[in-house]
């Protein structure tokens, strides 16, 4: 299935999926509060917030990665049966050269389990983990193909659609590491058929350090690269986290290039 007819077919689902509500209350009080835990609780409306947020330009593209196929999952929730530390993330999507909201965009989200396995490739990715990262190590500039799944579990997958405010809310866990990169969400956003950006979400070091200290991740030992010293990592790509409850709740905002003329 070739790329353009894999972007539309994710893009079509909208049509059961309806456009999505988000049920996030507050998050980032503070003005200015930068990638990390804040000190106290979040009071801020996140529309609101997000309204407030001066961000704008193109978000840092990334490789979509070698685990990527379309899981055919529209939800919120996409823990399923996976233990880790809870974590909501809320994406706002934004045209890069208006700076308007998108909505109606399709945003996939997949990622790493706390054992550094994606669900559909479990085993392409514990040969990866004990072979290692590729020469070179791993780039933005990578090009790679959607993969066939080798197993039917979908477990830290799963797509939403923007509401009016271009936003989207998933509950996951927080993501483990494999060698030769640092802890990360691998994001797309389909617009108008089309696949409009491709990158990844990333994480303060500090907050990494907490949370792989914890079970289930505490067994997971050895890790090797970190935001510092990965090649693909970008600050753009940070998500602002506070705590929530017994979990993290975090917040990005991704401009994309929703007529793909570059700009």
């Amino acid at each position: 299935m070739g790329h353009d007819h894999e972007g539309q077919r994710v893009s079509r689902r909208r049509l059961i999926a309806g456009i999505s509500s988000l049920g996030l209350g507050a998050v980032l009080s503070a003005p200015g509060a930068r990638a990390g835990a804040a000190s106290r609780p979040p009071t801020a409306d996140l529309t609101s917030l997000f309204a407030r947020s001066r961000v704008c330009g193109l978000t840092p593209a990334a490789t979509q990665g070698p685990y990527y196929f379309d899981a055919d999952k529209i939800r919120s929730d996409i823990r399923e049966d996976k233990p880790g530390v809870r974590l909501r993330v809320g994406i706002r999507v934004q045209d890069s050269e208006t700076c308007s909201p998108m909505s109606n965009a399709v945003v996939e989200i997949w990622h790493c389990d706390a054992a550094g396995l994606y669900s559909g490739a479990e085993k392409e990715s514990q040969d990866d983990a004990t072979s290692g990262p590729p020469p070179g190590g791993f780039t933005d500039k990578a090009v790679m193909s959607d993969m066939k799944p080798s197993d039917a579990k979908r477990y830290l997958r799963g797509a939403q659609v923007t509401n009016g405010d271009g936003i989207v809310e998933f509950m996951t866990n927080w993501p483990g590491w494999y060698p030769g990169r640092t802890v990360h969400i691998h994001t797309m956003v389909h617009f108008s058929d089309w696949r409009v950006l491709n990158t990844q979400i990333m994480f303060d070091e500090a907050l990494n350090s907490k949370v792989l200290a914890t079970p289930p991740y505490a067994t997971h030992t050895g890790r090797d690269t970190f935001n510092s010293g990965d090649n693909i990592f970008r600050d753009g790509m940070l998500l602002r986290v506070v705590e929530d409850g017994d979990g993290y709740l975090g917040t990005i905002i991704l401009s994309a290039d929703s007529d793909r003329d570059g700009g």
